[in-house]
């Protein structure tokens, strides 16, 4: 998969499957699903770790993940995030830091979230030959402006969906290669879709609107802990079956049984 190919589904009007995943063993498994693009995202540090927020993710943390992923992918575009700090230090070290993800890591691309808030850093990584997939809307690292507003995220972005519109246009102009628009809404999401050429995919408050749709394997399939009780409806439900397995293997264990999965 290429970014020149992702650009033509759009122009064909064929929706583009996008994934977050962070390890190499599920990196493998949804490349052999066929999706078009694997999204190293720095969500890792709260899913997989158990930090606070993305915003303590470090840009080492991040190639460390990219590499495990990189290795596991064989068809799929991958992209890498780029964590919280670069893009807020300057175009030059944003550029430094995109050259690292890319050469070192293997990221075919770089994911530049809240990139309309940073434009020149942003136009920065492009210029420089990094394909990038720029993110804008209301976002984990844009919300806190919103925040003590009394309406919901989509609402508010109906309502700003102007000036959301020229971002995409910008961020566009700016070399980016992909755009997510996060909370785009079904007002909004139309509008930039129609807006620019190239494509914009969506996880949250994102839909059929969209060019295509990106969304955490872990939450797809109910892999977290969480996913044991909270009622959500998934693909499945990962945490539940395993919960399930380790009870049979201790029982097995106590009660003096063989066990199964050793040769």
């Amino acid at each position: 998969m290429t970014v020149a190919a992702l650009q033509a589904m759009k122009r064909e009007r064929r929706k583009i499957v996008a994934v977050v995943v962070y390890d190499y063993q599920m990196a493998q498994i949804v490349d052999r699903a066929g999706v078009d693009i694997i999204s190293v995202g720095d969500s890792v540090g709260a899913n997989m770790w158990g930090q606070r927020s993305e915003l303590e993710v470090t840009l080492d943390q991040m190639l460390l993940v990219c590499k495990g992923v990189r290795r596991g992918v064989g068809r799929a575009l991958v992209s890498c995030d780029m964590p919280y700090g670069p893009l807020q230090k300057g175009a030059e070290y944003s550029k430094r830091a995109a050259e690292y993800l890319v050469n070192e890591g293997g990221a075919d691309m770089l994911k530049l979230d809240a990139a309309a808030e940073f434009p020149e850093s942003t136009r920065a990584i492009a210029a420089a030959g990094f394909p990038v997939w720029a993110q804008f809307g209301i976002t984990p690292h844009t919300a806190m402006r919103y925040t003590g507003a009394s309406k919901t995220v989509i609402e508010l972005a109906a309502e700003l969906k102007d000036q959301f519109v020229e971002e995409a246009q910008l961020l566009e102009e700016g070399g980016a290669s992909l755009l997510d628009f996060t909370n785009s809404g079904p007002v909004a999401g139309p509008e930039a879709v129609a807006a620019v050429s190239i494509p914009v995919l969506g996880g949250l408050g994102g839909g059929p609107w969209l060019d295509g749709r990106v969304r955490a394997i872990g939450n797809a399939v109910g892999y977290s802990a969480a996913a044991l009780d909270d009622g959500v409806e998934r693909y499945a439900n990962v945490a539940r079956i395993t919960l399930d397995a380790i009870t049979a293997y201790a029982a097995d264990v106590r009660a003096g049984q063989p066990i199964k999965g050793s040769k």
